[in-house]
């Protein structure tokens, strides 16, 4: 069994998903693993030292010191695990953690800890949705972290959305493959340059007016966070976007319009040996752009729109080594329309998304996606954009390798 004899230290912290944690330590120990358990001050609202350490076989500790006085060692505990996971990860454990602020055992414990760390975060969804549990999340990857994704689902407040604490089932094997299969970001994309489009594209009309759409450029950049940590050089194209990376490796072209985009494009297109093109680029753009902003006069007013240069079909028409992928964002005909995309356009693999699929699309932090090559095509679940852009990049390699 991949998990007998290793050390895992659960770190549970104050959320109502801590009782979840009783099943988890028990599913540990019957898979053979050696399990302590330590706890925030807050989780001993929800969970008691009596259950786990009866399930455990281990004591349980929740401060430096026992009632007799004795001191409980956080760097004996972090020094004796295999394995850190930190389940369910409050949004207050999370910032702790991320920016060092050390005043529990759990937190003194994890800053001294050498082995790898898993967080499970589980919060209400605005508190998930929350831009710092964002950024702490990121952080957390860029630490080396791994993350497993809360969940959809009821929450304790009555709402329902992402933030629910991942299944016990689901991190138990998320454990489990950790031990027994290589991580795919473990330099598998080493020496190879990816070029990754992302965002939308805003067409102008007059100085203060364009054409656009409601692209985020989350895809986009979770592609590229996610090939940076397979060893990857990105080159990322992005559109006009709120999103920020600061991850090495990651060389970022900011552009405005499609014929921007087209130009920085095929600056580097011939050099790369895989290209993304997931940005949402407008099809279309005034013929003519005012100088001055047009003033509101007549009850009609007509624009002339003409085609911009078609960037994903010119690197379809270019290529030579590259292993090109687009995407199709269809909200009819979705399969037929990206088949006929995959052709005319010359891809070697398209993913697919519909408008359609509740969670997935424009402005949203999940995604559900349908992959497609010329010989075979694959579905996936509702994810978060991180996890479907480890999807893709998977798939890439699998395609490569053959």
């Amino acid at each position: 069994m991949a998990l007998k004899g290793k050390k895992i230290l659960l770190a549970i912290s104050g959320g109502i998903a801590a009782y979840k944690m009783n099943y988890l330590v028990r599913d540990f120990v019957k898979k053979g693993a050696e399990v302590k358990v330590i706890l925030t001050p807050s989780a001993e609202n929800f969970v008691t030292k009596v259950t786990l350490s009866t399930l455990s076989k281990n004591a349980v500790y929740s401060d430096f010191y026992d009632q007799n006085g004795t001191w409980n060692s956080h760097v004996e505990l972090a020094l004796w695990a295999d394995v850190l996971l930190v389940a369910p990860c409050t949004a207050n454990t999370l910032a702790k953690m991320v920016h060092g602020i050390c005043d529990n055992l759990v937190i003194a414990t994890y800053m001294s800890a050498k082995c790898p760390v898993f967080i499970a975060p589980a919060m209400d969804l605005d508190m998930y949705a929350h831009p710092s549990t964002k950024e702490n999340l990121e952080k957390a990857e860029r630490f080396g972290y791994h993350i497993i994704p809360a969940e959809f689902g009821e929450l304790a407040s009555g709402l329902e959305g992402q933030g629910r604490l991942a299944e016990p089932e689901t991190i138990l094997q998320k454990i489990e493959d950790f031990f027994t299969q290589p991580l795919p970001q473990s330099h598998s994309l080493d020496g190879k340059t990816v070029l990754i489009t992302a965002g939308p594209t805003y067409e102008a009309i007059d100085p203060v007016r364009f054409i656009g759409n409601h692209s985020s450029g989350k895809m986009g950049f979770s592609l590229a966070e996610e090939a940076v940590k397979r060893g990857a050089k990105v080159i990322l194209i992005s559109g006009p976007t709120s999103q920020k990376t600061s991850t090495k490796n990651i060389e970022i072209h900011r552009i405005t319009s499609a014929k921007e985009m087209y130009d920085e494009v095929f600056k580097y297109y011939e050099k790369v040996d895989i290209a993304i093109a997931s940005a949402a680029v407008a099809d279309y753009a005034p013929k003519i752009v005012a100088k001055e902003k047009i003033k509101k006069s007549e009850e009609e007013f007509a624009i002339e729109l003409v085609k911009n240069p078609d960037i994903l079909k010119t690197m379809g028409e270019k290529k030579t080594h590259q292993f090109l992928v687009g995407f199709a964002l269809e909200t009819q005909n979705e399969e037929e329309n990206a088949k006929s995309k995959l052709q005319k356009k010359n891809l070697d693999m398209i993913v697919l998304n519909s408008l359609r699929d509740e969670g997935a699309g424009f402005q949203k932090d999940t995604n559900k996606v349908k992959i497609l090559t010329h010989s075979e095509q694959k579905e996936f679940s509702l994810k978060s954009k991180d996890e479907v852009a480890k999807d893709i990049l998977d798939f890439v390699e699998t395609q490569l390798k053959k």
